[in-house]
């Protein structure tokens, strides 16, 4: 088990994500687009996990070479996101961000998969390996916040550049574990898809990440609309990844004594709060606190159950694909949706009703995943 080496490559990837997630926006805006643009522009992040991981994931599958195309999808990502630093104009931001983001966004779905084969015959222990990409994204948001504070939205390109080559350099001393490749025994994946209880979950994926595509593109602006400093956006951004490292730690026992489906659930109810809190009251700072602390449901909760419910449904050679399916329909076309939709909403009817929407979806995730599946998803999950 290369605990070490797999967490290293966590800490880099959601490190990245924590220059992108909350300050590209901002980024985006101080470079004069607009903000129907930033939604666009930002849901190109998301819109290519819907093709990108699919791809990797067939071909990882029928290979067994996942940590090669991890590291091919690493380097190419990299050089995707040079092109930032010499395009001008909404379609040169367009076709620089699809280049990054679709290999940058192809690799993830190929580690899970080979993080849980090194997990073997203990997948609750994910979220102990998974919780150096929180703290790799906490200190990002921090340090990237106070540097933006003293200096300039400029320097984000350069802190993403330095943290896309830290995840390439990782890749480089992972070890491959293709043993989920030779299971000749395992169903297909057609098969699994036509399960109702599988098409209610990834319903409720997608629901739960469009709502966080709203908050993805637009907190930041609307905290800064509300008068918040840059240090204090990072800070609150912190928070809520503190809480998903908490959260983390323990999220084995939770698994254990819960099962999956219920700690879903659980997550789903609380995004309601937590977007409605964030749309109503962002004048209120203890409120914001709260709302970020809810990210430990939100997003710790919810990702830690719902993957290990993917290894559960998924098993043997359509793992890969599994996983990509689940990073598509979930952060792909309902982080895109979200964002676009999100973008429309921002310019037409302004941050109440945008977040009020996402607090709606959330609501209608809770109410399918509770109406449409069973007490649980088998044995183990």
């Amino acid at each position: 088990m290369p605990y070490w080496r797999l967490s290293g490559y966590y800490f880099f990837y959601f490190a990245s994500l924590g220059a992108l997630v909350p300050f590209w926006g901002l980024y985006l805006q101080a470079d004069g687009f607009d903000a129907l643009a930033i939604g666009q522009l930002m849901a190109i992040l998301s819109a290519t996990k819907i093709v990108a991981p699919m791809l990797w994931g067939h071909v990882a599958d029928r290979t067994g070479r996942r940590i090669r195309l991890v590291q091919l999808g690493s380097l190419l990502s990299l050089l995707g996101f040079l092109c930032v630093f010499v395009v001008e104009g909404f379609w040169g931001m367009a076709l620089a961000l699809l280049l990054f983001s679709f290999f940058w966004n192809a690799s993830l779905p190929q580690m899970e998969a080979i993080t849980f084969n090194h997990l073997r015959a203990r997948p609750t222990g994910y979220a102990l390996v998974r919780v150096w990409g929180s703290v790799g994204f906490i200190l990002v948001v921090v340090g990237l916040g106070a540097f933006v504070e003293h200096g300039s939205l400029e320097s984000v390109p350069v802190w993403v550049l330095f943290l896309v080559l830290g995840i390439f350099a990782t890749t480089l001393v992972i070890p491959d574990n293709a043993s989920a490749a030779g299971d000749r025994a395992s169903p297909s994946l057609r098969d699994l898809l036509s399960r109702p209880e599988v098409l209610v979950f990834f319903a409720a994926c997608f629901l739960m990440q469009f709502s966080h595509g709203i908050y993805y593109a637009f907190y930041s602006i609307h905290l800064e609309s509300a008068g918040y400093s840059s240090a204090a956006v990072g800070q609150l951004w912190a928070l809520g990844v503190i809480a998903e490292v908490i959260v983390f730690l323990v999220m084995h026992r939770l698994l254990e004594r819960f099962g999956a489906r219920r700690v879903v659930l659980w997550s789903l109810g609380l995004a309601v709060v937590r977007w409605w809190a964030i749309g109503a009251f962002v004048d209120i700072l203890f409120i914001q606190i709260g709302a970020q602390l809810l990210h430990a449901a939100t997003f710790g909760t919810f990702h830690a159950a719902a993957i290990h419910l993917v290894h559960h449904l998924f098993p043997g050679r359509t793992q890969g694909r599994g996983q990509a399916l689940y990073n598509s329909i979930s952060f792909g076309a309902g982080g895109a949706a979200g964002s676009l939709i999100g973008g429309v909403l921002w310019a037409g009817s302004g941050p109440l009703v945008t977040f009020g929407v996402g607090a709606l979806v959330s609501a209608l995730g809770f109410f399918i995943l509770w109406r449409w599946t069973r007490e649980s998803f088998g044995q183990g999950a």
